[in-house]
């Protein structure tokens, strides 16, 4: 009689918390590091915006100069850095090292160049500026304006780059087994989502009752900000203990590391150039359709954050007040995302199709963005149709609440249903195809597509000068762009599809053949016993 196998997991647990009470020793040190490295990314996220969109002289046009002009070299620079130490120096050594330079500008930001902005900042030559250049040039002249806001722009957004996306990710590919990466990656994406919430709420808690702490050396309206970056500060030494604790006391341990067996560590022959990677990107329709949604849900997502912020900014000029409002966006982001990825995503894949599921994300966007910008336009004065009444809302308002919940539904979806359909469409191709192509997607196409909406709105600045004459071309960029976008997942759904079912159809065929070859084997034997 054959026995019953018995589940690995419970139903809820396989569903909450897949994990072996022997495995609490790795993983949780890995979720904690984790957390508090996207705790301080978000944290800074809404702060780097705040400091620069709500400074006088500036606004929301200064973010497009600030990603092409700033981010752009930066972002070079610190990949150029980092390649270099990583060519000499053990991973670890290198994850000190970068994590110091984070965290030591951090601190300088916090005792000198914020203190003692008005000193540092040139506006006797920036207004002059001002005055000899058009007016489409005000968000390059507020960038040198306020050329520290800059650097911390900069900084704050490449901590996600480089110490989330490639430092703590090389480090889990390197010591995760593929059979835990199944079970744990799923709990890393619920963890981001996750201190987004918790970001969200201590950064509103700070802010309201950051002026209460005895902190006679700051100023009171400054002292959210200074409590923010010592959590910062704090977070990040946090860090660096965690990492050389499981450096001590976990990878010694041969149940919990075993180079062989590491994701990482399975070597692929020859090097992978990104000509090479390009070039078979362009020969291969199926690659291409991967690559335009990609580009294109970074351009959307660029095209709106601009003009959104641009009206939030309206509506809540203040510092204090901006940055509020910003947190509790991020927090409803946390929510809504953590929501789908527990609940969602993976019901969506399995009933409705990986069509339908990536469908999702470019038709709900579509709808919000469109929502947005009618009001923006019925707000300026540029359409005819009535706004609704009884609301209880004021029409400024009203459009940063579509802003908002556009810019909320994006973000949830993109940590949810967009990464996980644009990995799963990675799935039925071969492993050159798998290489070649991520490596071309993953590494230059989404900062191209972030690059391109800045570069849109820049272009058409420097033609209208303002945000809101601008407005009407942003809108129609924008949905010629998701209109390619959902062209494309359609395409890339039939093909995925066909290769999906014809590798179930071989698999099946070589099962089904090894089935009969057994059946063979025993009958010959049959025979020859006989």
């Amino acid at each position: 009689m054959s026995q019953s196998v018995q589940p690995e997991f419970g139903r809820w647990q396989r569903l909450l918390w897949p994990v072996h009470r022997s495995e609490w020793k790795k993983l949780i040190p890995m979720l904690l590091i984790f957390f508090l490295i996207t705790l301080n990314y978000n944290v800074l996220r809404t702060m780097k915006d705040s400091l620069i969109v709500t400074a006088k002289s500036s606004g929301a046009e200064v973010i497009p100069f600030l990603k092409v002009w700033a981010m752009f070299p930066m972002a070079i620079l610190l990949t150029f850095i980092y390649t270099r130490l990583a060519n000499r120096w053990p991973r670890e050594i290198v994850f000190y090292i970068m994590m110091g330079f984070f965290l030591a500008f951090f601190f300088l930001f916090v005792t000198v160049l914020y203190p003692f902005r008005d000193y540092l900042h040139p506006h006797a030559s920036a207004d002059w500026l001002q005055e000899q250049l058009p007016q489409g040039f005000r968000g390059l002249i507020a960038m040198y304006r306020y050329w520290a806001f800059t650097g911390f722009y900069a900084m704050a957004e490449l901590w996600g780059a480089i110490m989330l996306f490639t430092l703590f990710w090389g480090f889990a590919n390197q010591i995760t087994r593929v059979e835990e990466a199944k079970r744990f990656y799923g709990l890393f994406g619920i963890g981001a989502n996750f201190s987004g919430m918790v970001a969200g709420v201590i950064s509103m808690l700070l802010i309201t009752y950051g002026k209460q702490v005895p902190l006679s050396f700051v100023p009171e309206s400054e002292r959210w900000l200074f409590l923010q970056l010592v959590l910062v500060l704090t977070c990040g030494l946090g860090v660096i203990a965690l990492f050389r604790w499981m450096h001590r006391e976990v990878l010694t341990d041969s149940r919990f590391y075993d180079p062989e067996k590491a994701v990482e560590d399975k070597k692929v022959k020859g090097r992978v150039s990104m000509r090479d990677s390009f070039a078979y990107l362009f020969r291969s329709r199926y690659l291409l359709c991967i690559t335009i949604i990609v580009v294109a849900y970074n351009i959307v997502i660029n095209l709106v954050e601009v003009v959104w912020k641009h009206q939030v900014r309206e509506v809540y000029p203040n510092t204090d007040e901006f940055t509020y409002y910003m947190n509790q966006v991020m927090f409803f982001i946390g929510l809504v995302a953590t929501s789908t990825a527990l609940f969602g995503t993976g019901n969506f894949i399995r009933r409705c199709g990986w069509t339908f599921t990536a469908l999702i994300t470019p038709v709900a966007l579509l709808t919000t963005s469109v929502l947005f910008f009618y009001f923006f336009f019925c707000k300026e004065g540029m359409c005819f149709a009535a706004i609704p009444v009884g609301l209880g809302l004021s029409t400024p308002t009203l459009v940063v609440f579509l802003g908002s919940l556009q810019n909320c539904i994006s973000r949830a979806a993109k940590y949810s249903v967009f990464d996980a359909t644009k990995e799963l469409a990675f799935v039925p191709l071969d492993s050159e195809s798998k290489l070649k192509g991520k490596a071309a997607i993953d590494g230059v196409c989404s900062r191209l597509g972030k690059s391109g909406g800045s570069v849109i709105h820049q272009g058409l600045l420097m033609f209208f000068s303002t945000i809101v004459a601008s407005a009407p071309y942003v809108a129609a960029a924008l949905l010629v762009i998701i209109g390619l976008w959902i062209l494309a997942v359609t395409a890339l759904g039939k093909r995925f599809n066909e290769l999906t079912q014809q590798q179930t159809a071989d698999a099946l065929a070589a099962a089904k053949a090894s089935l009969a070859e057994s059946d063979d084997v025993e009958m010959q034997e049959q025979k020859i016993g006989a």
